[in-house]
């Protein structure tokens, strides 16, 4: 997994769904990834803050993808 923080908008949705594995900056809002390999209870919540990044900042490998 990794996060484009110039692409991202700072909408939050990410640390509100995974606060486990996402964080905001608290200058500028935007994503920070505070874990990138996140445990196996957490992938569905990952996948899920993937796909409603409305600036798609946050990208899955395809080993994240499947699991």
């Amino acid at each position: 997994m990794t996060v484009d923080r110039d692409k991202c908008c700072g909408a939050g949705q990410c640390a509100m769904i995974a606060p486990e594995v996402f964080d905001q900056d608290e200058d500028d809002g935007v994503v920070l990834l505070l874990d990138d390999t996140p445990d196996a209870r957490l992938h569905r919540a990952v996948r899920e803050v993937a796909s409603v990044c409305p600036a798609a900042a946050i990208r899955l490998s395809e080993s994240d993808a499947t699991a």
